[in-house]
């Protein structure tokens, strides 16, 4: 048989601790800040977080739904985003 012919599928297992550092994942609600076309989207999501270092594992669904809400932010698609308020830079000041 081909080897072309037979794909196995792969089954990634979660994994059971940080790839950091070793430490405890957690699973919690984080914010994610997304960034595209000059806007910022802030999503709530679930992921696994490391309780040492900090270290968020997100699914690989939460990673295309984040890819998913940058390209609208890149094209300007942000009716069915809700805003929150209005974003400014400073100037830094030569002290």
């Amino acid at each position: 048989m081909d080897r072309m012919a037979k794909k196995e599928e792969v089954i990634m297992e979660p994994l059971e601790r940080c790839p950091i550092c070793g430490g405890e994942l957690l699973k919690k609600e984080v914010e994610k800040l997304l960034r595209g076309g000059g806007h910022v989207a802030i999503v709530k999501v679930h992921a696994r977080v490391c309780s040492h270092c900090g270290e968020r594992l997100y699914t690989e669904d939460t990673i295309r739904y984040f890819e998913k809400i940058r390209r609208k932010l890149q094209k300007q698609e942000l009716s069915d985003l809700r805003p929150i308020g209005q974003s400014f830079t400073v100037p830094v000041e030569e002290m």
